[in-house]
């Protein structure tokens, strides 16, 4: 019962809707793909599982539509990371803020186009929305690579390692903090993955992952993605007095 009263409250936020959405549709792919690819008796089954996904993923462009103004706030409320200690994480901030806050204009063009409500090359439009993404995420791969690297130097240093006046506290932050980036940087890889799949054809293997196979990456990204969201908030509920 605990479970389902902590799904229907992750449900009434955008976010977490987002994310039931996004699993529910990469989990059809790669079962629709595989009905379809490995299974002929079973390929309409697998059909309509595809088709699924297909709506589910559209349904996401639509609901995107609004995240310009969010993604803008926050853009702005970082600002050029004046409070970010490393120089070298503000940077790939903002470069990873402004690739996130031009995606959507770029992706909103493209489905316009495709509505005919825009008289544009669409699959333009998508490329650049894509290798937007794809830009963000290997910028979000930097950027945890080097937060892990810095703890794990840090927790290799007893002198800056315990310097708190609670030093295992510090030090069990600390590791959680490497667990949740390289649970970061799996996911960003298996996007970055897709990503490139959805570039034009030539760019690296552009093109070449069958149905299943976006789907599992997706799957894994998107199940990672849960997890993280429901140790964070695990987290926030212990340390509410």
């Amino acid at each position: 019962m605990a479970a389902l009263s902590g799904l229907a409250s992750a449900l009434e936020s955008y976010r977490g809707r987002d994310r039931l959405i996004r699993t529910v549709g990469y989990c059809c792919q790669l079962v629709g793909g595989v009905l379809v690819e490995q299974c002929p008796a079973r390929s309409e089954v697998g059909t309509r599982l595809l088709a699924l996904s297909s709506q589910l993923s559209h349904c996401r462009t639509i609901l995107r539509l609004f995240d310009d103004l969010a993604m803008f706030m926050y853009t702005k409320q970082y600002g050029l990371g004046a409070e970010e200690d490393d120089v070298f994480v503000r940077c790939v901030s903002v470069l990873s803020n402004l690739a996130d806050q031009l995606y959507y204009p770029c992706e909103h063009t493209a489905w316009a186009a495709d509505a005919k409500i825009l008289h544009v090359d669409s699959a333009w439009w998508w490329s650049l929305s894509t290798a937007l993404w794809g830009l963000s995420l290997l910028l979000g791969i930097a950027r945890s690579l080097w937060i892990v690297l810095k703890l794990r130097k840090q927790l290799r240093n007893p002198m800056e390692a315990f310097t708190s006046q609670l030093p295992q506290g510090k030090r069990r932050a600390m590791e959680a903090q490497i667990q949740s980036e390289v649970l970061t940087v799996l996911s960003n890889l298996a996007d970055l993955a897709n990503a490139v799949h959805w570039l034009p054809p030539g760019v690296l293997w552009a093109g070449r992952f069958p149905p299943w196979l976006v789907g599992l990456l997706g799957t894994v990204s998107s199940l990672l993605s849960v997890y993280q969201a429901v140790r964070a908030g695990g987290r926030a509920d212990a340390t509410t007095p």
